[in-house]
């Protein structure tokens, strides 16, 4: 058993999906790989996800250390950008392997039932 913030998992790669786990943290994370990105760039590139869950799992991502939210305030409007922490930057190899895994898949087993 592995506590990692006060939350218990069974086991090290429950700790990871309870990271980057469900259907937004992944893309979120991907696309910032290539830097930081406003809110309204992520949106762009994300077009199915509500404004709601993108907030929700940009805060999440914040709590767990993966991502940074910079407010620029020196000039109106206020400007925020979104970008991988260092520990975030850990994810990059991980998150290839899942991108690359799914460009297989796509490649080689799209067309077979489930």
């Amino acid at each position: 058993m592995y506590t990692i913030k006060g939350k218990k998992y069974p086991c090290c790669t429950s700790v990871t999906m309870g990271i980057i786990g469900g259907k937004w943290k992944t893309v979120i994370l991907y696309y910032l790989i290539a830097g930081p990105l406003r809110y309204n760039e992520l949106r762009k590139n994300m077009k199915t996800v509500t404004e709601r869950t993108l907030s929700l799992q940009l805060q999440k991502l914040e709590e767990d250390g993966v991502i940074l939210r910079t407010v620029y305030t020196s000039k109106p409007p206020l400007k925020v950008e979104y970008s991988l922490t260092d520990f975030g930057k850990t994810l990059i190899p991980l998150l290839q392997a899942i991108a690359d895994w799914g460009d297989y898949v796509v490649a080689n087993h799209n067309d077979q039932a489930s």
